[in-house]
């Protein structure tokens, strides 16, 4: 017999973040979004080559406003979004979810 353990990992997240549904869980989810996303936008600037200052200046903000995006303090409103996009020569498209209603 193996001395390996077997985790239950619902288990461990219901643990720390709560119960599924919960608000404590709904909360861990919707940071976990945001911090996703503001990684894709910092990867996506650096592939553009451009610094934190140029991408502001592009898009009429601030150097501090791009880095607390990058960070996942702020998140920018969908306008926001799409002028990073263009100002980094990215767009922005919707298309349906395999799942969709």
């Amino acid at each position: 017999m193996s001395n390996e353990q077997i985790f239950d990992v619902s288990a461990e997240l219901n643990q720390e973040f709560g119960e599924v549904g919960s608000e404590s869980r709904e909360k861990a989810i919707a940071q976990a979004w945001e911090e996703y996303n503001a990684q894709i936008l910092l990867d996506a600037r650096k592939n553009a080559g451009l610094t934190q200052a140029e991408l502001a200046k592009r898009i009429g903000a601030d150097k501090g406003y791009i880095s607390r995006i990058e960070r996942g303090l702020t998140v920018p409103t969908v306008s926001t979004l799409y002028k990073i996009a263009a100002a980094m020569g990215l767009r922005v498209t919707l298309q349906p979810a395999a799942n969709s209603f």
